[in-house]
């Protein structure tokens, strides 16, 4: 198969080297850069920076957190971004975790009723209608000034969100899912969901790490500086032992889980990572997240990038 429809994410520490960053892939010919927005840059705010110094790359967020804002703000900014760059932002948002919105004095409580009423707003707000909605989650009374076309997909985990993404969004994004699991649970569940709305399946878009590298202690690093939480939250345990993993619910990453959502080795081998991955899950479209190793990070970012921007087409 074709290696097409393969972006990256970068995880830069400023909005300055992000965009940076951004800008690079463009000219490495990589198609598509997604961005999250955590405790580091806001997506948005880089995006928009974005706009006016890259001209053809696809520019995506991946995620939004939605529980801290509201979907009149987060739709005036994904219009405007939408306008400065037409045809090339996909808005992406979704619930985040309980520990992750604790730090904003956040309940978690009902996440997919709340991205339901969420993503209904966003929608009709950018295709130019006037909302007055007052849901169970979320009350507004308000028009934009201009419409956008702007798609907007939402994170997916577990078998109910790919569900929802299939019935209200435009699509469904991953984080760190098995190419197993997208198969057997997610491309069935987004499916049961748009036939409920009578529609198509929107697309898939997986994601997976990419430690472009032969030194196991570069990988482990990498791996400890930003993965070392995820499979202590019950929710991705879960989702491990449905993707064949059983040991997934003792808390830490196993050298069989940690192969399946981080493709590494040498160029050859990660290739063949990415087409065995794209292969068996099923997707429509693939996020590699750079996983940038070695002392001189930069160097190895800008490698990366080079890799991805080659790798269209083969």
């Amino acid at each position: 198969m074709a290696l097409n429809n393969i972006g990256v994410a970068v995880h830069e520490k400023t909005a300055a080297t992000m965009l940076s960053a951004v800008e690079y892939a463009e000219a490495a010919g990589v198609p598509a850069v997604w961005l999250t927005t955590g405790a580091g840059p806001d997506a948005m705010t880089v995006f928009a920076a974005a706009t006016s110094r890259t001209n053809k790359i696809r520019l995506g967020t991946a995620v939004v957190p939605t529980f801290p804002r509201h979907p009149l703000v987060v739709a005036q900014q994904a219009a405007d971004i939408g306008s400065l760059a037409p045809d090339r932002f996909t808005l992406g948002v979704g619930p985040s975790h309980a520990p992750s919105m604790a730090r904003h004095g956040i309940e978690y409580v009902r996440p997919l009723e709340h991205l339901r009423e969420f993503v209904t707003v966003l929608k009709r707000l950018l295709a130019g209608e006037h909302v007055d909605m007052t849901g169970k989650r979320i009350k507004v009374n308000a028009k934009l000034a201009y419409s956008a076309r702007v798609p907007v997909i939402i994170s997916a985990l577990r078998a109910g969100s790919f569900e929802l993404a299939g019935e209200v969004a435009d699509g469904a994004v991953t984080w760190l899912c098995a190419a197993p699991y997208l198969r057997d649970v997610a491309l069935p569940a987004m499916t049961k969901g748009a036939a409920k709305a009578g529609r198509p399946r929107p697309k898939l878009i997986a994601h997976a790490f990419l430690a472009l590298t032969t030194d196991a202690g570069e990988v482990a690093r990498g791996i400890a500086e930003s993965l070392t939480h995820y499979p202590q939250m019950r929710n991705y345990q879960e989702m491990f032992v449905a993707a064949g993993f059983p040991e997934g619910r003792e808390g830490k990453w196993s050298p069989a889980m940690l192969d399946a959502v981080v493709l590494h080795g040498d160029s050859g081998t990660c290739q063949r990572k990415v087409q065995q991955f794209m292969e068996v899950s099923g997707c429509d479209e693939l996020i590699l997240s750079v996983m940038a190793t070695g002392t001189d990070r930069t160097a190895s970012l800008h490698r990366t990038l080079d890799w991805v921007g080659q790798l269209q087409g083969r």
